[in-house]
């Protein structure tokens, strides 16, 4: 059998465009040479996106902070008050309703930015225009790379990632997996859209990217979680809303920054700052009884497993 599970010396059927023209693998009727997209501006886009919501705005306004121009930018978003919300934003970019040929054509990247339950039908659209394009990122939690390769028809060349919400002011960390039939151009140019909007961490294994969503995926909701609590507690004791606010935010910025550059591990921080009989030993014994060490380590593992299961679902056809 080839590698494509047909027998050997046998070539798979011929695709047709709707117009019953014959396609070539690059997806277009043979005989006929991709259409050089260009934006408003008249420069051609080297990067198309699927999808215009909050995750997809973040990621360009990064390439765009970093001094890529809009005009570079094909944005596909269905919803007429976003595109306009997007027009406004970044002016020159190419906006379309839906998939198209034009939409999409000389783009090098393709970045799939819509919830994994709308992947599939995303990425059969996208299929017919993929052929030519260096590379797919996908953002979307839980979606495999052998779901999006047969929903693409078979395109193989797919990056995962696992960005966090965080980088929608451009302090996000983002999961990265690639199979080896994404080249090194392939993943430097997935990679420079995540490091717009934040820092990178390449996985091995694509189960990793699983692990990665328990942690720095869903772990923003983990440290909103605290906060919330924090300014609760705070509000009880006779602080104001706003100074309750203003503290806890402060209190975790600074011991995430005092943490990243001290180099010391988190567990000798902690107990630089709990004096023997003192305040912090106090609090840090009620929560310890209280299990909440525990409980952080099971939100994470209870949230791997969720994108486990997720994977599961979602790469069902039918």
């Amino acid at each position: 059998m080839s590698p494509k599970g047909r027998p050997e010396g046998k070539s798979g059927p011929k695709r047709v465009s709707a117009e019953g023209s014959p396609v070539s693998p690059k997806g277009r009727p043979e005989g006929e040479s991709a259409p050089k997209r260009v934006s408003a501006e008249g420069s051609p886009v080297s990067i198309a996106f699927i999808g215009g919501g909050n995750m997809a705005t973040a990621l360009v306004g990064g390439m765009v902070a970093h001094g890529r121009a809009p005009s570079g930018f094909s944005i596909v978003e269905p919803f007429a008050e976003q595109r306009a919300k997007l027009a406004a934003r970044f002016p020159g970019a190419a906006l379309h309703e839906r998939t198209t040929r034009e939409a999409i054509g000389a783009a090098t990247l393709v970045v799939l930015a819509v919830k994994p339950q709308q992947m599939r039908e995303a990425c059969v659209a996208l299929a017919p225009f993929v052929g030519g394009v260096r590379a797919v990122l996908s953002i979307a939690a839980g979606t495999r790379c052998a779901d999006i390769s047969r929903w693409l028809g078979g395109y193989d060349r797919i990056v995962r990632a696992m960005p966090n919400t965080p980088a929608l002011v451009g302090a996000g960390i983002a999961g990265l997996y690639a199979p080896p039939a994404v080249d090194a151009e392939g993943r430097t140019a997935a990679e420079a859209v995540l490091r717009a909007a934040g820092e990178v961490v390449w996985c091995d294994e694509e189960s990793m990217l699983d692990a990665i969503t328990g942690l720095s995926g869903s772990g923003p909701a983990y440290v909103f979680l605290f906060l919330e609590h924090m300014e609760r507690a705070a509000i009880e004791l006779g602080i104001s809303a706003s100074d309750a606010r203003r503290l806890a935010c402060r209190t975790f910025a600074g011991a995430v920054q005092l943490a990243e550059q001290s180099g010391e591990e988190p567990a000798t921080l902690r107990t630089q700052v709990t004096s023997k009989g003192g305040t912090t030993e106090r609090g840090i014994a009620a929560l310890m009884e209280a299990g909440v060490g525990a409980a952080l380590v099971r939100a994470v593992q209870a949230a791997a497993d969720r994108a486990r299961e997720l994977g599961d679902v979602l790469g069902r056809d039918g």
